[in-house]
């Protein structure tokens, strides 16, 4: 029973001497970065529609439909979000709230001005998006890691040293969402009056600012 329990205790002691030589091991800690701006192909769109009563609010979402449906929108690419009943109005006491998607062959400007009706109570991008962000963010990503090798090769390479094997690689959340509003066009689009609207905007997805994405990783390589 002693010799096994010395040998495990020597086990042990060999054990936390390779971890202690690895923690020793000369390292270098760096931070690679890289940005990617991409174009949105997809915007959506909440609106509001408005009416006296129960069946004008159903013909106005009956019109509302058709004119999405006339301007490429798909049934599917409609999406319900509320409905309110004011009691105490003396002009309009039933609300509906739908969300819809549009793409970038989508002419808003036309859509606009046939939504511009008076049934239409509000209209606002609720979101601005690119379908295939997700292989963008891998490519980002992808590209911060290259940077952080390359900024390890150089740094070391300038003291005649080389880049070993990773030690630990670390991801630093500090991209911008892939479902984005810009500033410039959520100063323009935050709530649009369709009654009031200035005819001589440009709505178009040529006049969106770029979704910008940006990705830090923080690298340790070994030196040899």
């Amino acid at each position: 029973m002693k010799l096994k329990h010395l040998l495990l205790v020597g086990l042990f002691a060999v054990a936390n001497f390779v971890n202690a030589q690895e923690v020793k091991k000369n390292a270098i800690e760096v931070t690679g970065v890289a940005e990617m701006e991409v174009e949105p192909d997809e915007i959506i769109f909440s609106i509001g529609i408005k009416a006296d009563n129960k069946n004008q609010l159903a013909d106005s979402e009956k019109l509302l439909f058709e004119t999405l449906k006339n301007n490429g929108v798909k049934n599917e690419d409609i999406k319900f979000k509320s409905m309110y009943q004011n009691l105490y109005s003396k002009t309009t006491k039933f609300t509906k709230s739908f969300q819809f998607k549009v793409n970038a062959k989508t002419n808003v400007s036309k859509l606009f001005e046939d939504l511009n009706q008076k049934w239409v109570s509000n209209l606002s991008i609720a979101e601005i998006k690119n379908t295939k962000i997700a292989d963008f963010r891998k490519t980002v990503k992808i590209n911060a890691l290259k940077a952080a090798k390359e900024k390890a090769d150089y740094l070391l390479g300038s003291i005649n040293k080389k880049t070993g094997d990773a030690i630990e690689i670390i991801e630093i959340e500090d991209y911008m969402s892939d479902s984005i509003l810009p500033v410039a066009y959520r100063s323009k689009m935050a709530n649009v009056q369709l009654e009031a609207a200035d005819q001589s905007m440009d709505y178009s997805f040529d006049n969106i600012e770029n979704i910008k994405l940006k990705y830090s990783i923080k690298t340790k390589y070994e030196i040899l």
